[in-house]
């Protein structure tokens, strides 16, 4: 067993601490905050913000052979990366990283030019297109580190992050990337440098670009943490933490203190944007804490998450919402109890590998709920072979997460109670001794979640939420 870095910490800044000159400058501030402490750090960085979206309409446009349109959003990016390094760097270092930022846009163009040719873009060249976005601001940020007394080295992620090949949504070969860390990254560290890579790009043993999917900076921090055994994985966005659920929707949400890794699991897969669903997983592995932290506020303590997190008095730590889902209901009468009839539904959803969220079954019939309309004609094509099929959109799923509901006496009492004005079309509770789920129309979710936040957090426990950060809601006199 490998002996655990303490003094190391993964630090991943999101698109929005690294946005502009004055976020890069932010990001800087931190780092320097950390090595001031005496401590080692490797720094992940994602695009520049809203950067993967228009690398992602470049591509597209190219693949209609809209090549004008394609080279146009890549001149407009070049411009942004340009102006933004020449306001981070002073002369001499922005005249070496100038032709550096050309030569990938001048391959960027030749690649849109060659989609736009073959009149086709695949998800192999497509992950290539979006790689650029984390190319050019691990450059710029290692730059902007070198220039202040921080020793920045650019890390290309590609040559650390070894994957298979399922280009757009690349599944990472742990023991390699751990190798690579250790021949390509430890050393920098040693050498007391600040090594900066991009996160979301990796690359197969062969050396073809791939991406870990969406958000998958996130996880990009969490193996590079894993792979050198980092004594904590630091998630820097542009909010406090965890929040008991969305403060856009609830003004009065509070900041969760500790929660544990389950919980901040389920918490991301059911539509908390706060973290990437897989980015915990490497470092429950290894039992490495994880901080989720505020680049523009960074006095804040944010949200640790640990293996296990303190007892709570409530029964909810936070609840999360996710919309735009469909529900399936599959019945068939003719085929009941008959064996092997559940196993035929779900090889149907394996083959379009479609993920489902969430189940409710009866003697007749199943229904389950879907995020991706992708292949919904085709499933229920094939779904209608075995059983009558129907389904309906525009549905969301609220999901109450905390430590041992179960423990708790009538508490699906209380939250039915809670939200008894608003249709309940499926629950779901019992797979999972921390999550109670249920499924409600669309246009229902805002009122849904301020009725359960308002019940649940009217007397919050002082040890695991920050109470005292609270904002008052206004009373009329």
């Amino acid at each position: 067993m490998s002996t655990v870095r303490e003094q190391l910490v993964v630090m991943k800044f999101g698109g929005t601490s690294v946005e502009d000159a004055k976020a890069i400058e932010r990001t800087a501030a931190i780092v320097r905050g950390r090595r001031d402490r005496n401590l080692e750090a490797v720094v992940v960085v994602s695009a520049m913000a809203k950067v993967t979206d228009q690398l992602l309409a470049a591509a597209a446009a190219a693949g209609r052979d809209d090549k004008a349109g394609a080279l146009a959003i890549s001149a407009r990016l070049r411009h942004r990366h340009i102006d933004t390094a020449a306001e981070l760097l002073d002369g001499e270092r922005f005249v070496h990283l100038q032709p550096a930022i050309n030569h990938e846009f001048d391959a960027l163009d030749d690649l849109l030019r060659g989609i736009a040719a073959v009149g086709e873009l695949t998800a192999r060249t497509n992950d290539l297109v979006v790689s650029f976005g984390e190319r050019l601001s691990s450059r710029m940020v290692a730059a902007a580190f070198e220039q202040r007394g921080l020793q920045g080295a650019h890390v290309d992620a590609r040559t650390c992050i070894v994957t298979d090949g399922n280009y757009g949504k690349a599944v990472p070969q742990e023991a390699a990337i751990e190798a690579k860390l250790a021949e390509l990254v430890l050393p920098l560290i040693q050498a007391g440098q600040t090594p900066v890579m991009g996160g979301f790009i990796g690359a197969t043993a062969e050396g073809i670009t791939t991406t870990l999917g969406r958000g998958g900076s996130d996880y990009t921090a969490a193996l590079v943490g894993g792979g050198m055994h980092a004594g904590a994985i630091e998630i820097w966005t542009d909010v406090n933490g965890i929040m008991t659920t969305d403060p856009r929707i609830c003004p009065d949400a509070l900041r969760v203190k500790t929660i544990s890794f389950e919980e901040a699991a389920e918490l991301a897969y059911f539509g908390a944007k706060v973290l990437h669903p897989a980015t915990i997983l490497p470092a429950v592995q290894k039992s490495i804490p994880v901080w989720v932290l505020n680049s523009r506020n960074a006095e804040n303590e944010g949200t640790k998450i640990t293996a296990l997190a303190p007892r709570c008095a409530s029964p909810f730590k936070s609840i999360a919402a996710k919309k735009r889902l469909t529900i399936i209901d599959v019945v068939a009468s003719r085929m009941l109890m008959s064996h092997g009839y559940l196993k035929a539904v779900f090889d149907v959803f394996d083959k379009y590998k479609c993920a489902i969220d969430m189940v409710s079954t009866s003697e007749v019939s199943i229904s389950l709920t879907v995020d991706s309309n992708e292949k919904l004609p085709e499933i229920c094509e094939e779904l209608g072979k075995i059983a009558d099929v129907k389904y309906e959109g525009r549905k969301a799923l609220v999901c109450l997460v905390g430590e041992d509901i179960r423990g708790h006496n009538g508490i699906a009492g209380q939250v039915f109670s809670a939200v008894s004005h608003i249709n309940v079309r499926m629950i779901s509770q019992g797979a999972s001794e921390i999550n109670m789920s249920f499924m409600i129309d669309e246009e229902d979710v805002e009122e849904a979640v301020r009725s359960l936040h308002k019940h649940f957090f009217v007397d919050p426990d002082e040890t695991v939420f920050d109470v005292a950060a609270r904002v008052p809601v206004a009373v009329k006199a």
